[in-house]
């Protein structure tokens, strides 16, 4: 099983970024799909999660400016961040969970002038 987060990078306060999260060896439409962002020093923070189903929830730091999705033809999960902020900047993990937990390596995201 891999999960294999990508699409992050350097990006001005106010820019948007789209980060994938592509997964294999695993049934990708029976997982709920979740993306958990760290900072260096700090705890694990709970970004976003879609459910097999679609369904969607979102921290409140995020709401309104996020957008969690997924394509079950391509075993891909997306996150489409808009009105980026300093305070966003974290590696962006992305896990997957059915039975058991899956998580990704990560993919660093730094908001920054």
């Amino acid at each position: 099983v891999q999960l294999v987060e990508s699409g992050g990078g350097l990006v001005q306060p106010g820019g948007s970024l789209r980060v994938s999260c592509a997964t294999s060896g695993l049934t990708f439409s029976k997982y709920d799909m979740t993306w958990v962002r760290q900072v260096p020093g700090k705890g694990l923070e709970w970004v976003s999660t879609i459910s097999r189903s679609g369904t969607t929830y979102y921290a409140d730091s995020v709401r309104g400016r996020f957008t969690v999705s997924r394509d079950n033809s391509q075993n891909t999960m997306f996150l489409q961040m808009n009105s980026l902020k300093p305070g966003d900047t974290a590696l962006y993990y992305c896990v997957g969970s059915f039975y058991i937990i899956y998580w990704g390596q990560g993919t660093q995201v730094t908001v920054s002038s």
